[in-house]
């Protein structure tokens, strides 16, 4: 079965993530056909707003550890480092700056690597079940690759996940601004599908330009410098798992998250 779904319809493309049966968890084959369906929107010119989701009761896991990385007998920070930089760092900030709006509709769980697919995108609608979390400070490491968290939460909500990887409601996401809308559960999909509609008849230059100063602004305040920073910050929490107890310590990860997601 298809990992990634996509389809285009009044120049709305639809991707969605399609592993229900694993709450949607990203495998490294996942991540590469997710990206290949961001850049084929990217390019096709009739496509003018981006949708983003899942099938299942959960929007996404997170990073599906057990067997995606290196072999053990070759794991190194150098390995774990390049691996993540491509499809972590560089992927998540390539979706960020397509030239298109983006809407991510987001339900059930949204747990630590779930955090780096419905960030990038411009727009969040969360069902009210909707829960979002980065609980990998207990592995060691303070936070997942690409950190949105301080520009997404606020520095002391941010703190204050990280610190005790609770999850955020979605009430409290719209809150602080991180969600734009809550909507109940049944309406998730007409309710998104509906505000794509609308964007997608703007003007499409328009919209690219309104995206592009939004965006260049937040890089001025040094969002972009900050999210590399923090980048190789997330890599010294494998160098010291390495150095500690190897990288079987990262299992530890889809062992919380299956406990979340029973919850």
């Amino acid at each position: 079965m298809d990992q990634i779904l996509y389809e285009v319809d009044e120049r709305v493309a639809t991707i969605t993530l399609n592993r229900p049966e694993a709450a949607n968890a990203q495998t490294m084959a996942l991540l590469d056909d997710l990206d290949a369906a961001w850049t084929r929107a990217a390019a096709d010119e009739d496509v003018r707003v981006i949708v983003l989701r899942g099938n299942g009761r959960h929007f996404s896991s997170g990073h599906d550890l057990k067997g995606s990385g290196p072999a053990p007998d070759k794991i190194t920070l150098e390995s774990i480092y390049s691996i993540e930089a491509r499809r972590y760092l560089e992927y998540t900030l390539r979706w960020r700056n397509i030239p298109k709006p983006s809407i991510a509709a987001v339900q059930g769980k949204c747990i630590a690597g779930g955090l780096m697919l419905c960030w990038p995108c411009d727009l969040i609608v969360a069902a009210e079940n909707a829960q979002f979390s980065d609980p990998v400070v207990h592995m060691g490491i303070g936070g997942v690759e690409y950190h949105g968290h301080t520009w997404e939460l606020g520095p002391r909500k941010a703190k204050e996940i990280l610190f005790t990887g609770r999850a955020v409601t979605a009430e409290e996401a719209e809150k602080v601004g991180m969600v734009n809308r809550v909507v109940p559960l049944d309406e998730l999909e007409t309710v998104t599908t509906e505000l794509a509609r609308q964007i997608a008849q703007m003007d499409p230059f328009g919209l690219r330009q309104a995206k592009r100063a939004v965006n260049q602004t937040l890089d001025v305040q040094g969002f972009y410098a900050a999210v590399q920073s923090v980048f190789d910050i997330h890599q010294t929490g494998h160098g010291n798992a390495l150095s500690v107890s190897g990288y079987p310590i990262l299992v530890k990860l889809d062992e919380m998250k299956d406990r979340l997601k029973s919850q």
